[in-house]
């Protein structure tokens, strides 16, 4: 845990570009944020949450164009609601 100083510090610097997001989920969801970490060369379960954000909205834009992407973007969405016990 960062010392108050440290997270001070850290706050003032990044005030105006970031905030801090602490949550609480399965330890499944940490594993896979881990593993999507290493697979990409990310640097850490919170670089991994900003990746799978980029790319989630990635491809709702460009299933907007597509019908391909917009089938698979349905897939993930009745996947993630059948098993969202699961992840939740």
């Amino acid at each position: 845990m960062a010392t108050a100083l440290a997270q001070r510090r850290w706050r003032s610097k990044n005030r105006p570009i970031k905030t801090q997001l602490n949550v609480m989920v399965r330890r499944l969801v940490h594993d896979d944020l881990a593993e999507l970490a290493a697979d990409c060369g990310l640097r850490g379960k919170a670089e991994a949450v900003s990746f799978a954000s980029f790319v989630a909205k990635g491809l709702q834009q460009y299933a907007e164009h597509d019908t391909g992407a917009a089938e698979l973007l349905d897939i993930f969405r009745q996947s993630y609601d059948r098993d969202r016990d699961l992840y939740a």
